[in-house]
């Protein structure tokens, strides 16, 4: 290994580990592969994302020299972004809403964000952001770009997010498993990642699957906002979508750290549960490949690790 220039030629290039010990005590036919994104310099898959937008942004000159760079975000995305703009010489301000764990914005803020935190909407419970609070927080970060002339990074419609996960995180999954990944699935927060690696992988043979709470109202931070409506996952080769509980990320995030020693997040459990679904039904025999999408110390103020056994 050469020495990097700076910490974003780190941001991609994760391993992939087999879940062998966990297959095997789940009873699983198959196997399960995971890639450990939650390894990259802002602790989440979001890191490549944040990288490809600054720098098709700089490149296109739609990002002036210093000019600031706001965006809505959970948190990972905004991490990713703290880092990319400390490193180009950009203020970079996180809009979020106060539903997310506040260890998210501290992250931020100690990587040189300005955090803005949103009210969350009536009714909408600590821990659980809807997609009215994610509304509420879009409208706030459209108001402060406009107010300090500033460049929307804009996660939900900007190319260059899916297309980092098509460049990067599909090949990486095909060559890192030697061609021998059957299906994938991803539970979808901008769209972005399923959208880019079904791109990549689906030409391969790969079934790509979205993943889904199973209600409005759920602690899976991140995502499960309004899938239909994605802009990146319009024509994107999709297989199918499961749904996950809340309850069901919550085991299966205990299960990858109790078992295989991999401390993800809400998501990864998610993916987890839902790589689980696919081997037990349509993907039987198969191997299976998903994100460990975030870190589980951004969790550690929820009720993820309490009394963890």
């Amino acid at each position: 290994m050469s020495v990097l220039p700076d910490i974003t030629q780190a941001m991609q290039g994760s391993p992939l580990v087999a879940l062998d010990r966990l297959t095997a005590h789940l009873g699983l036919e198959g196997r399960l592969l995971a890639k450990c994104d939650y390894l990259l310099p802002g602790f989440s898959k979001k890191d490549r994302a944040a990288l490809a937008v600054i720098r098709a942004a700089r490149e296109s000159g739609a990002l002036a020299e210093g000019q600031t760079v706001i965006e809505l975000t959970s948190g990972n995305m905004g991490t990713g972004l703290a880092i990319v703009c400390g490193i180009y010489g950009h203020p970079f301000v996180a809009v979020m809403s106060e539903g997310n764990s506040p260890e998210r914005a501290r992250q931020m803020q100690a990587l040189g964000a300005e955090v803005v935190l949103v009210p969350q909407a009536s009714g909408s419970a600590k821990g659980e952001v809807s997609g009215e609070d994610l509304a509420l927080v879009d409208d706030a970060a459209t108001r402060l770009a406009k107010e300090r002339s500033a460049f929307r990074a804009d996660q939900f419609a900007h190319p260059s997010n899916p297309a980092a996960h098509e460049a990067t995180t599909g090949p990486e999954l095909w060559q890192q498993s030697g061609g021998s990944i059957t299906a994938f699935c991803d539970f979808v927060g901008s769209g972005g990642t399923l959208g880019g690696v079904a791109r990549a992988l689906a030409p391969k043979g790969v079934r790509c699957y979205a993943l889904a709470p199973d209600s409005p109202t759920h602690p899976i931070q991140g995502g499960g906002y309004s899938m239909p409506d994605l802009a990146h996952l319009e024509g994107a080769p999709i297989a199918g979508t499961l749904t996950v509980t809340g309850a069901e990320a919550h085991r299966h995030a205990r299960l990858l750290a109790r078992h295989e020693g991999i401390f993800g997040g809400y998501s990864a459990g998610a993916n987890l549960a839902g790589a689980v679904q696919l081997l037990r039904g349509p993907e039987r025999g198969g191997t299976v490949a998903f994100l460990v999408c975030d870190s589980g110390l951004k969790y550690l103020s929820t009720d993820l690790w309490e009394e963890a056994s």
